[in-house]
This record gives structure tokens, C-alpha cells and sequence, in this order.
């Protein structure tokens, strides 16, 4: 769902440095952006950014980049990760971060064949109508994307509390000649192998608080 327009969003986000302005330029060349060779690891959809802002401070040796398509949602990363910079120590932090206001479906503009190297795709709206259903983020559609960006054996990684939702994703995923389920569960906090180093978004920690199981897979490019 949309967010209401939040007119100070625009200026905010110009103002700050990790926002991506110039997309198309950075498309084969996201190595030179972040100035090394570490893997790219790319979010769909994040949020308030909390999932992406902890996986960058614990794993500075791979780079990310947060993809979001309203700039009111934008604006509450953006908000994240200058409130974090507030704290003493912190103001050179997340140099492995970047972020970007764009529609996924725009995603072969923005990366060249083989760039990236994983993508999160995290509680991504259901499109509950059967009509569109092409535009879920697991759809053959998006995958068909995501199989042109991604390393070889480069993976996606997607979670749910939509049980409807994850099935169909599963589906597609079996369907697809580009992917490979190589790890997959219906309850993942009580799944020891695949919770391991878990980082919960927003919606996880809501979601699961009241009961509800959450659903993971992993599906690798072939």
C-alpha cells in the first residue's frame, strides 16, 4: 500500500549521499560506486530499512543496496540511518550501503547481467487478485529479472507470513528453469538450520509476535 505523500521526502533524500540519483549511470559499474570488489547484495522492498541497516554494519565486507519504489517510504531508511549516524562513532559507519527510489520492475536498468550476487525479497506485497498475479515479486516475471542480474550461483532469498502468498512463490520457483530450491520452511524460528543468523525486518517481529509462522526459501540460480 501507498503511503500518503510526505513533502519534505524529496529534499531529504537528495540531501543524502548513500541515495542512488543517477541510476542508470551506475549499471555495470557498482563496484567502482562502493570502490571495491566485495560482493553486491540487493533488498527489494526494505522498509523502514532495519533488516539492510544490520546486515551492512555486521558484514562490512559486502556491499548493499536497498531498493525501495515510494520516496515516503525511502524517507524512513533514510531517517534509520541518519538517526544511527547521530551516535558518537558512528558517523562513518554503513560505507557499504546504498540506496535507490525505483520500481523492481526497472531492475536489468539499473544492474548489468551477473552483478549482483543476492537479493532479499522481504514480507513483498501478496497481490492477492488473481489478475496480479505477475506483479508479486516471486512471480516468473521478476524471477526471469532477477536470473539476469545475479552471479552464477547467485541466490534469492524470500520471506512471508502469507502462506498463499509463499506457496505460489514456490510454485513459480519449481516452474522455472532459471532457479533451484535449495533450502525452504513453513515455520522458519523453528527451523534450527535455516533461522541460523536470521536478522528479523519489521514485519517479522510484528507478524511473528503474534503467532503467526513465518515462511522462508532460498532459491539458487542454475
Amino acid at each position: 500500500m501507498r503511503l500518503r505523500n510526505i513533502p519534505r521526502a524529496e529534499s531529504v533524500l537528495n540531501e543524502c549521499k548513500e541515495v542512488v540519483k543517477n541510476v542508470s549511470d551506475c549499471r555495470g559499474r557498482w563496484k567502482d560506486v562502493f570502490g571495491n570488489l566485495n560482493p553486491v547484495h540487493i533488498e527489494i522492498g526494505m522498509g523502514k530499512g532495519q533488516f539492510l541497516l544490520t546486515l551492512a554494519m555486521q558484514n562490512p565486507d559486502v556491499n548493499y543496496i536497498g531498493i525501495e519504489r515510494y520516496s515516503s517510504v525511502l524517507l524512513r531508511a533514510v531517517e534509520s540511518l541518519n538517526e544511527t549516524r547521530a551516535i558518537p562513532d558512528m558517523k562513518t559507519a554503513y560505507s557499504n550501503l546504498r540506496f535507490i527510489c525505483m520500481d523492481a520492475r526497472s531492475l536489468t536498468e539499473a544492474f548489468a547481467p551477473g552483478e549482483a550476487d543476492r537479493i532479499y525479497l522481504n514480507f513483498s506485497d501478496p497481490w492477492p487478485k488473481a489478475r496480479h498475479a505477475e506483479r508479486r515479486l516471486t512471480s516468473r516475471t521478476f524471477l526471469a529479472r532477477y536470473h539476469e542480474i545475479l552471479a552464477d550461483m547467485g541466490a534469492i532469498e524470500f520471506k512471508t507470513d502469507n502462506r498463499l502468498l509463499f506457496d505460489f512463490s514456490v510454485a513459480e520457483v519449481n516452474a522455472s528453469s532459471d532457479f533451484m530450491i535449495n533450502g525452504c520452511t513453513y515455520d522458519l524460528h523453528n527451523d534450527s538450520r535455516m533461522n541460523q543468523g536470521n536478522i528479523m525486518t519489521e514485519y517479522e517481529e510484528k507478524f511473528s509476535s503474534l503467532g503467526n509462522p513465518i515462511c522462508k526459501l532460498v532459491a539458487q540460480k542454475i
